[in-house]
């Protein structure tokens, strides 16, 4: 039976072209489509990318943008969900939040349990949950288009997700990867994935998404 895999991201998994305005990838060049074409036809993946969405939190200009609001309509249109992959948190790290890396984490956290609870509700089953920690934002983003929204505290704050992300996961029995380890963003603006950063992630989320139903290690 088909393994349905749900990505459940930000503008990274909506496939931001990097000092753009708004324009994206072709899906042959986002992290999801590469996924897709790595595991075959065995699998499904979903993309679920929206530009700007945070974790559990409202932007004062795009409330709509909030991860948790959205969350359950997702889920119900796009069930039966085997696996979800959550990367949420860079746009968490903006100035107006003011957030730490355990907020931060604490509320990816939040995501992946209400993930849990709903999908086992609604299809009788929980999805496996890949919980990403985000790559690390760069000093490319004080001299690009975002520099209003990210500052040097939002560079150092990336530089925790990772540890706290872990403990959520641990927690919460999730899958974890650090997209740190893989990929960074483009020089064009600290914070989007070039064409080779796409490549990198989507490679190593196959990894461990065939390590874990399959045992095995392909690439």
């Amino acid at each position: 039976m088909t393994k349905r895999i749900l990505c459940y991201g930000d503008s990274n998994t909506f496939g931001y072209i990097p000092g753009g305005f708004g324009d994206r990838y072709a899906e042959t060049i986002r992290w999801p489509g590469r996924l897709q074409e790595l595991l075959g036809y065995s699998y499904k993946v979903i993309e679920e990318g929206c530009s700007g969405r945070t974790t559990d939190i409202d932007d004062p200009y795009e409330p709509w943008k909030n991860g948790m609001s959205s969350l359950k309509a997702c889920l119900n249109s796009q069930r039966p969900v085997d696996l979800c992959v959550i990367l949420l948190g860079s746009n968490d790290l903006k100035d107006i939040f003011a957030r730490d890396a355990s907020d931060i984490a604490a509320s990816a956290g939040r995501i992946a349990l209400e993930t849990k609870v709903f999908l086992k509700e609604k299809q009788g089953y929980e999805p496996a949950i890949l919980l990403v920690s985000p790559m690390h934002v760069t000093e490319d983003v004080l001299k690009g288009r975002f520099a209003d929204s990210f500052s040097e505290r939002a560079i150092e704050v990336s530089h925790h997700l990772a540890e706290e992300y872990q403990k959520q996961a641990e927690a919460l029995h999730c899958l974890f990867l650090d997209a740190s380890q893989y990929c960074k963003p483009s020089e064009k603006d600290g914070l989007h994935l070039s064409e080779d950063g796409h490549q990198a992630l989507a490679r190593a989320v196959y990894n461990v998404i065939r390590n874990f139903f399959e045992g095995e290690k392909h690439i």
